[in-house]
């Protein structure tokens, strides 16, 4: 029988127990991954017994309570607290969503949160997005334009021969809607496990989609080049359309069918 080991540092712990102070009847335990990379320690599960009736709604607001009232030490990220930045993004009860926009009184039971899973993890709650960015960047994400006979450079607002801005129909402006909307939180790529396993060469649902958001956009001039960039077996095809990533989408977006569009461009197109 096939044994498989891990090292002996990544067996999380039981954590410390803080105990509610307020003698609140509405109670809840949240149960929370705590790491420290300067120190030797295994990683740990924290439990905070928090009052929700002195706490905001949102999970984040919780978080936010335990950070300031019982224990200073934890680290997440946040920022807009609206479901726009994508910056508190993590695992709630085993599933990857945005802790501004989960309700804590809708999960039943203690909540257990985690980083976002299978990342790198920078200290607690927070990990390591570098290797998403640089997979954003590598496609290029911003309108391409060829020069035009009057001289303008590539990435300015695109005009004819004449000098006049080319608009954009609204029958082609309608086919960005649920690709812009993406703000790169990062939830879809870490419940993917063709990303889990091949992150450093399969550019993972969230790029993708952002690869054919520019890809399909009317205004752009490279279309045929950036397909050849993500036409690659490692790039693209290993996405195998379990749909992980469509379902943990905290925008309600389609990134399995981002990338199925994707894959039929290719072939449309003739490109190997």
């Amino acid at each position: 029988m096939v044994q498989f080991s891990l090292p002996k540092n990544s067996e999380i712990k039981e954590g410390k127990y803080f105990k509610d102070k307020t003698n609140g009847s509405n109670i809840k335990k949240i149960k929370v991954y705590r790491w420290d990379p300067e120190t030797n320690d295994n990683p740990r599960l924290d439990t905070y017994e928090v009052n929700l009736d002195e706490s905001g709604p949102m999970l984040l607001d919780v978080l936010i309570k335990i950070k300031n009232e019982i224990d200073s030490t934890l680290t997440f990220r946040r920022s807009c607290r609206e479901g726009v930045c994508g910056s508190c993004a993590m695992n709630i009860d085993g599933v990857n969503g945005l802790a501004c926009t989960k309700s804590a009184k809708d999960i039943t039971g203690d909540i257990k949160v985690y980083p976002l899973p299978h990342l790198p993890v920078v200290k607690d709650l927070v990990p390591n997005l570098n290797q998403i960015y640089k997979q954003y960047k590598s496609i290029e994400p911003w309108l391409q334009v060829k020069p035009s006979t009057n001289g303008l450079a590539n990435g300015s607002i695109k005009k004819d021969s004449n000098g006049k801005e080319i608009y954009q129909s609204k029958k082609d402006r309608e086919k960005l809607d649920g690709l812009y909307e993406c703000i790169l939180c990062a939830c879809c790529s870490t419940s993917c496990p063709s990303y889990w396993w091949n992150g450093d060469k399969y550019l993972g649902p969230a790029v993708l989609l952002q690869a054919y958001r520019w890809i399909i956009d009317s205004r752009d001039e490279e279309r045929e080049r950036r397909l050849k960039k993500v036409s690659d077996e490692l790039k693209l095809f290993r996405c195998h359309t379990i749909m992980n990533c469509t379902n943990a989408c905290p925008k309600g977006l389609n990134p399995a069918k981002a990338i199925g569009s994707i894959k039929k461009m290719l072939v449309q197109a003739g490109i190997d």
